[in-house]
């Protein structure tokens, strides 16, 4: 496999990270076979922006060192929370190409946003995968990397 690059995204990246995330969705309302989200590339890499631009989301990328392709992503945001003792960090939304998983890349994003959280002074680190079947190998990657289930069910409710 290609040397894999790790690094902060910048606004001018956000086109290609939003090409990856209409693969993310597509990849879940393929496996659960519904189509839950809307997606809209322009407002996808519009939004991408602003929230790069704005640390409303930290990005971090992986890029092919040899051709400079962007491979994978992971957003984080941060929030604050009585049970969390303060800040603590959520990851939205974690994707490696298809054709590049197995080599570690995820597992490499998810430790710069781990080392991300240590230098703003998170005290945790979330991440909510659907509880399907079809998410078992997404479970148990996030298990490998030190997390635990904590319990409960993501709700939510359109406004």
């Amino acid at each position: 496999m290609q040397k894999t690059i790790i690094g902060r995204a910048i606004k001018d990246q956000s086109d290609a990270i939003a090409i990856l995330v209409g693969e993310l969705l597509q990849e879940i309302m393929d496996r659960i076979g519904i189509d839950v989200f809307h997606f809209d590339l322009d407002e996808t890499k519009a939004r991408l922006a602003e929230f790069i631009e704005q640390e409303k989301n930290f990005v971090f990328v992986a890029q092919d060192n040899e051709n400079g392709e962007l491979i994978g992503f992971v957003t984080v945001y941060e929030g604050f929370a009585l049970y969390a003792e303060g800040a603590f960090g959520t990851m939205a939304e974690l994707y490696v190409r298809p054709s590049c998983r197995s080599h570690g890349i995820g597992k490499m994003l998810t430790q710069a946003v781990k080392d991300f959280g240590d230098e703003r002074g998170w005290k945790r680190l979330e991440v909510t995968t659907p509880s399907l079947p079809q998410f078992n190998a997404t479970l148990s990657f996030y298990e490998r990397e030190g997390f635990e289930i904590s319990g409960g069910r993501k709700l939510k409710r359109v406004l």
